[in-house]
């Protein structure tokens, strides 16, 4: 419609559109103001450019990292989960970012532990990767990511000078295979990997899935085709693949050779997901892991392998989520195992998560009652890093496989949007007591033990064996402490050994050896299937852990 075709407007309806647009400009005038004003007392934000390198074959999409770390030098710059405000690090998604395209990253709008512009006058070292798999949380560098040269900032001040640029031009290689020795190498011939799908995790993702392990075979295995073996299913804890599988299988079978070990299967298991580890769990986001593994994936390994096939022979073994993983699967099927060395397990009692009683009214993990931090790692004694930091680092850097979405992706209910419903506000710490009663029914090991004795305990009885340092690195032994003291309650006849002064990474070492305890785990194991055994094992079960 042109301007001619209006209406001609009376003096009157002109004066009151004009007192009206004089309104609305005061208003707008004084929002402006406002936003200045608040702009100014914010300071403006800190962009950093990135470009991608022209050489690049194809647009990538992925997290976008920048790090800046004090100092110069530094081949590469990257955060230490042991000193979490050494290196800052500012993140946003990208999406098809085109060979030669260059983009703004706001280095204060998601940034830990503060924005760039917090940062002090000084010499910096910043580094760009760009996490194409969302693996950095579990993972760090994986290949496929892309990284940029590292850029040195003498007597930087943020804001002032030109805009930092980095150019992502390196993609990082395959890893290259870890180097055995002589001895390694023959050890790794006793080794098979044994992949096999999953009916069960098939239909729940809607495509092939797979549970994979290596199976280490014992000596003496391919020369005695009659002779059959208790078995020990094994996983690793966060941070774990199955090239770790490998290597802890053939550390397993080394000790096996040179007579430290009894000669029994290893099934080395991988439970590591992109959400994280799934811990063999049966879960509404993660999937039915439990059920798949004990359904179909050992009902195969004993098709393929030569075991003994009565629970009595067949046992669990897991350090850290390993350890919860093998908690829950001897709590949740107690007649299909003989019994689990689970050691410093991530908590099986919530009343205590790490130092946190969920339970609480009004639970927070960041702070307690008095407003004081939760700590979560402690090395020598001395906190190295709260709760809070923790939470706040693994947000920045990404939504999937971190330590705490992993616990939420396995132990949540599903949320209206399709993702687990988180258990605690990532900005305030404050917990949800709805997620943390699905929790309870759910993964509570204590509770749900407690509550359904009657129809689990004789065959539970005995079975539950936890080694843990009175120092566990993330406070793990207190947890643990209270489902030793349900156990107890119960008459459960449980085995918890609380190692004094002894953490979360040396919990193994005993008179200079770093593994020694699986010797003794494995003797007692061994001892179990064949409570007549040799001298040897049943002294070496014997051996105390204190």
């Amino acid at each position: 419609m042109s301007s001619t075709q209006l209406p001609r407007a009376t003096s009157r309806t002109r004066a009151v559109l004009i007192a009206g647009l004089g309104l609305l400009l005061a208003s707008l005038g004084a929002c402006a103001r406002q936003a200045a004003s608040q702009s100014a007392s914010q300071g403006a934000h800190l962009f950093f450019r990135i470009t991608a390198g022209a050489a690049l074959p194809a647009p990538l999409s992925g997290r976008l990292l920048v790090f800046v770390a004090k100092g110069t030098g530094a081949r590469t710059v990257t955060i230490n989960e042991f000193k979490p405000d050494a290196t800052w690090v500012a993140a946003r998604n990208v999406h098809d970012l085109a060979p030669g395209a260059a983009l703004d990253i706001d280095t204060d709008r998601r940034a830990y532990p503060k924005p760039f512009s917090d940062l002090p006058a000084g010499d910096y070292q910043v580094q760009a990767v760009l996490d194409v798999d969302h693996t950095y949380n579990y993972s760090g560098l994986t290949p496929g990511d892309l990284i940029s040269p590292v850029l040195t900032l003498r007597d930087w001040t943020p804001g002032r000078g030109a805009q930092p640029r980095l150019t992502l031009d390196k993609v990082v290689p395959a890893h290259p295979a870890r180097k055995l020795t002589v001895r390694q190498q023959q050890a790794a011939t006793h080794l098979q990997r044994a992949e096999e799908r999953s009916a069960l995790l098939s239909a729940f993702w809607g495509r092939p899935t797979f549970i994979r392990a290596w199976v280490v075979l014992p000596p003496g295995y391919r020369k005695d085709p009659a002779r059959h073996y208790p078995t020990v299913y094994w996983t690793h804890g966060f941070g774990g693949t199955m090239a770790y599988c490998r290597f802890m299988g053939i550390t397993l079978y080394e000790r096996m050779a040179a007579g430290k070990m009894p000669p029994m299967i290893w099934v080395m298991l991988d439970e590591h997901l992109p959400t994280g580890t799934h811990e063999f769990a049966n879960s509404v986001n993660d999937g039915p892991w439990g059920s798949a593994l004990t359904q179909e994936y050992i009902p195969w390994i004993e098709a393929h392998f030569r075991t003994l096939d009565h629970a009595r022979d067949r046992f669990l073994q897991g350090h850290s989520s390993g350890g919860w993983a093998t908690l829950q699967l001897q709590v949740d099927y107690p007649r299909l195992f003989g019994g689990t060395w689970s050691t410093s397990p991530d908590p099986s009692d919530f009343h205590d998560f790490t130092g946190v009683d969920l339970y609480a009214p009004h639970a927070n993990v960041y702070h307690r009652p008095d407003g004081t931090p939760y700590p979560l790692v402690r090395m020598h004694g001395k906190v190295i890093e709260t709760f809070e930091q923790f939470a706040k680092l693994e947000r920045v850097i990404g939504p999937y496989g971190g330590q705490m979405a992993s616990f939420d992706w396995v132990f949540s209910p599903r949320g209206p949007d399709g993702r687990p419903e988180p258990m605690f506000d990532r900005t305030t710490g404050a917990v949800n007591p709805a997620v943390v009663a699905y929790w309870r029914t759910h993964y509570d090991l204590a509770h749900i033990v407690k509550h359904t004795w009657a129809q689990r305990g004789r065959a539970l009885r005995g079975k539950i064996h936890v080694y843990v340092g009175t120092a566990d690195t993330f406070y793990l032994n207190g947890a643990a402490r209270k489902f030793d003291a349900v156990l107890r309650s119960l008459g459960a006849d449980a085995h918890f050994t609380f190692r004094k002064g002894r953490t979360h990474f040396n919990l193994y070492s005993r008179d200079g050896d770093p593994l020694a305890l699986f010797d003794t785990i494995a003797a007692q194991m061994y001892l179990t299937a064949y409570p007549h055994t040799a001298a040897k094992w049943q002294a070496l079960a014997a051996v105390p852990f204190k």
